[in-house]
């Protein structure tokens, strides 16, 4: 496979017709991340009510594989548990890593990125929004647990 393979139509029709939601006022928690490979850069902000991913904003400048993922999750994040992302998340590392199985249901778009398994520099920037969400959701919890301890 060439590496221009990668980069479906489908791929770069995603990429190109993604939702941009605007970066939030009074998040959360926000968190950044940055590909050391190619430099794409995401940073998010979540709101989170109940268990539940309830507003969601990002700043992203990546490659189209980044985009693609960011674009699917800035779509269907909204109303998404914070436990069925971080199990999101670990299916995207382990669809990537190895032989994980693709996401289905809302998610199912992104089994279109299971072709950057083949070409390991491509994963840390297709896996950007999914790290960067899941360190936002960590301080969330870290700042919970301080809260509830005193």
């Amino acid at each position: 496979m060439d590496i221009s393979d990668l980069y479906s139509e489908k791929i770069l029709e995603l990429a190109a017709n993604a939702l941009q939601p605007p970066r939030l006022a009074h998040p959360d928690a926000s968190a950044r991340k940055v590909s050391r490979v190619c430099g794409s850069l995401i940073e998010v902000d979540v709101v989170v009510r109940d268990g539940v991913i309830a507003e969601y904003g990002q700043y992203l400048s990546a490659c189209a594989l980044g985009q693609t993922s960011a674009a699917v999750v800035a779509r269907e994040i909204v109303g998404t548990t914070t436990g069925d992302f971080l199990r999101l998340r670990d299916q995207m590392h382990a669809m990537l890593g190895g032989n994980g199985p693709v996401p289905d249901g809302k998610w199912a778009d992104l089994a279109y990125l299971e072709p950057v398994r083949e070409y390991k520099a491509r994963h840390m920037s297709t896996l950007l929004v999914f790290d960067a969400v899941a360190e936002a959701l960590g301080k969330i919890e870290s700042a919970q647990a301080v809260a509830a301890a005193n």
